[in-house]
């Protein structure tokens, strides 16, 4: 009986205890939970007026263009994108690195926590060193690394280049693109024909030849098709067929390499605004009025593509391999 009123007494003390520990930690969380309430509100947008939309004036450019030279300068997420740490420690080698979905993706994997090393073309310096000052200000290694990807020797040097700079390697993102708008095959040269080859399908071939022996389980390769690859425009006829070639290698290399757990995917860009289509890769009436045939009535800019980017590349997307991830404003596919 003594024991029991024992117990009573010692549930009574320690239940006392909890209700009150109870009451002063629970003003804390309250007022904790209503800032962090507040504080990740998002702000929510219209996709119709977020973005310039055509026309755009007449501005073309010699292959391969500079994007700070456009007008409007396209929007990569330079002011706009805000890490969460998703990539903290990776290492990135992204072709293409300077302008585009490239720099979109390197501007974001910063911010994420990676270190990047850009692959660009000599005359577009100027892109790349403000992509390399917006990753250095993030504290993050900047690697730049130069060069023409048609050329076998210069990609193994590329990969060579990135992994001792970087201190390894575990995302490649091959994005770098040859696009010229011909409107008719008996136009189509050789050489162009061959240098968009080269570009568009050999180098990602040659890249990750030479990286697979570095890549550590957790890796991921992404390849930039295009909705090209499943509705070709009749004057890209050599360039559509590159990105119905970069979709085949990513859902091949998934099974071949998927084993070893290297996952392997592909975004496909619908008309997103570019230096590519102002160094010929758009007619001019089609540049002028480019992205006003989407639902959305204008192109994507490259910031609304690098989420995309970062999530194919996280290790929290570790099921996602083989896939092929589009945004096209409402009128592509996949």
């Amino acid at each position: 009986m003594e024991e029991d009123k024992k117990m009573t007494r010692r549930q009574v003390v320690t239940g006392l205890g909890a209700t009150l520990a109870a009451a002063a930690v629970s003003p804390v969380l309250a007022g904790t939970k209503t800032t962090n309430h507040t504080s990740m509100e998002a702000k929510i947008s219209d996709p119709t007026t977020l973005h310039p939309k055509p026309p755009f004036r007449s501005q073309p450019q010699p292959w391969p263009g500079l994007q700070s030279k456009m007008d409007p300068v396209p929007d990569c997420g330079e002011t706009s994108y805000k890490g969460s740490g998703r990539l903290q420690g990776r290492k990135a080698l992204i072709t293409g690195g300077d302008s585009g979905m490239g720099r979109a993706a390197a501007i974001a994997y910063a911010r994420e926590g990676a270190d990047v090393a850009i692959n660009y073309y000599p005359s577009e310096e100027q892109d790349a060193q403000e992509v390399i000052a917006l990753i250095k200000k993030e504290g993050r290694k900047a690697i730049t690394i130069p060069g023409d990807l048609r050329s076998e020797d210069f990609c193994k040097s590329l990969v060579q280049k990135a992994i001792a700079g970087l201190g390894g390697l575990d995302i490649i993102v091959n994005n770098a693109g040859r696009q010229q708008s011909i409107n008719s095959i008996v136009d189509v040269t050789t050489e162009e024909f061959d240098s968009t080859m080269k570009t568009n399908i050999y180098a990602p071939f040659w890249i990750i030849r030479e990286a697979l022996p570095h890549l550590p389980p957790g890796s991921a390769i992404i390849g930039t098709t295009s909705e090209q690859a499943y509705d070709p425009s009749p004057d890209l006829y050599a360039y559509a067929q590159t990105k119905a070639a970069t979709m085949n290698y990513v859902k091949s290399l998934a099974k071949q390499l998927g084993p070893k757990g290297i996952r392997v995917n592909g975004v496909a860009p619908g008309p997103v605004w570019t230096a590519l289509q102002i160094s010929g890769g758009a007619q001019p009436e089609k540049q002028q009025m480019f992205g006003s045939w989407t639902m959305l009535g204008r192109p994507g800019q490259p910031a609304e593509l690098a989420s995309i980017y970062v999530q194919l590349a996280a290790a929290d997307a570790s099921f996602a391999s083989g896939q092929v991830y589009g945004s096209s404003g409402g009128v592509g596919q996949p």
